[in-house]
């Protein structure tokens, strides 16, 4: 399992200048290679071991493309191969996609180096800090936040820069699956010990077990966006102050993903760690954000990628992570099975056995039924809620989670 590690880099000005000037030679030599791929009849179009044999021709007729690490030039040309798999992936579950496109001056952004070309010092007699060597751009100082992994460890490294100006070090590392937790079995599982999620716009999770935690108030961060984008459109496009305002823009849109983020990296974590089965509603989140008038609450909930990190840390911390179908958990009663349209109404109310409950409870519940079913355990009697639960819901502003930074501000109470 590979595990990435994202850290601050800290270069000099002329590093900074030098690492910045190899990204622009890497953006013309993407460029040539679409153009060299395209240039071929369908069905004889070159592979990334083609390409690759063709760089050596392409340095001699540009001497500039010899300037960059051999070994970050050819996972440069590599990407056009990754990228041609992808949209043909993406055809095949019916998306409709064109030709792979130039990069503009200033649109890349990274540079990747694979295996070679790359080396961690350690022994910096800093504390805190280890120094990134990397082939023919320089020395480059970064912020070691944990442990860094020693360089015959690292797989690949990719130096990126924001369009913030700040600079950022990607580590890709291998973890043993050797050293992964175990886990339970599905026979073993504890119903206590399971929960279902449910993903909603008013709650940003409800559990099975009545833990309700608020979405994300976003408000004052988006009103100081508007703000700053006003103060961009009224400067002269290019310029020195528009610079300084784009950066400023950067600044806001970048804190306002990274406050999403870390919302996501900590319920995430509560999640696989507290318990050993989650099911989670496998959501189309593409065509909600097509069809919805509330899309943009959609957008800033980032359900991909919460289910992305969930399955991610679940394989972290020996947690079992089953995607059920979603169709028909919100009509669905947990208590008979009686489906009832509901439409705009938040309570569940079956009108076959009188079971009331909150909407998003019912589908909660209905969502941990499909994962024991799913994952093939056995269930109990008596539901996990019905041996666990308080009585009223628990619900968790989204300000504690931010600001906390600790599971227990989400933990269900005893």
């Amino acid at each position: 399992m590979d595990v990435t590690l994202r850290c601050r880099a800290y270069p000099d000005e002329e590093t900074a200048s030098e690492a910045w000037r190899h990204i622009e030679i890497h953006r013309q030599i993407r460029n040539h290679a679409i153009h060299d791929y395209y240039s071929h009849d369908y069905g004889k179009r070159p592979t990334a071991y083609d390409q690759h044999r063709k760089l050596t021709d392409w340095k001699q007729r540009w001497p500039v493309f010899s300037e960059v690490s051999a070994h970050a030039a050819q996972q440069t040309v590599s990407e056009i191969d990754k990228n041609v798999e992808t949209q043909k992936g993406r055809r095949e579950n019916g998306y409709k996609t064109g030709r792979l496109k130039w990069q503009g001056s200033g649109e890349r952004r990274s540079v990747a180096y694979q295996s070679e070309g790359f080396d961690v010092n350690h022994t910096t007699g800093q504390d805190g800090y280890a120094t990134l060597r990397l082939s023919k751009i320089g020395h480059i100082p970064i912020r070691a936040h944990r442990e860094l992994p020693t360089t015959e460890n690292i797989k690949r490294v990719v130096l990126k820069k924001e369009r913030t100006g700040d600079w950022f070090i990607c580590l890709v590392t291998e973890y043993p699956d050797d050293d992964l937790p175990e886990k339970p079995s599905p026979d073993s599982l504890d119903p206590t010990d399971c929960v279902g999620v449910d993903l909603g716009i008013l709650s940003y999770i409800h559990t099975s077990d009545d833990t309700a935690v608020d979405m994300l108030d976003l408000s004052d961060e988006y009103d100081r966006y508007a703000r700053e984008q006003r103060k961009l459109d009224r400067k002269e496009h290019r310029s020195n102050n528009w610079e300084k305002q784009r950066q400023t823009v950067a600044t806001v849109i970048r804190q306002i993903k990274r406050k999403v983020l870390d919302y996501q990296h900590k319920l995430t974590t509560w999640l696989v760690r507290e318990y050993d089965l989650v099911a989670v509603e496998d959501l189309d989140v593409k065509p909600m954000l097509e069809t919805s008038q509330n899309a943009k609450n959609k957008q800033d909930a980032a359900w991909s990628r919460f289910l992305d990190l969930l399955e991610y840390k679940a394989h972290l911390h020996g947690t079992h992570v089953v995607r059920v179908e979603p169709a028909g958990t919100t009509k669905e009663c947990s208590e008979c099975g009686v489906e009832t349209s509901k439409l705009w109404i938040r309570e569940h109310s079956c009108p076959a056995c009188g079971h009331t409950e909150d909407r998003d409870l019912n589908a909660a519940k209905n969502i941990l039924s499909r994962g024991f079913s799913q994952i093939g355990a056995g269930r109990s009697e008596s539901t996990p809620v019905q041996t666990a639960l308080p009585t009223g819901t628990l619900s968790v502003p989204a300000k504690r989670v931010v600001e906390a930074g600790s599971p227990e501000v989400v933990r269900k109470t005893p």
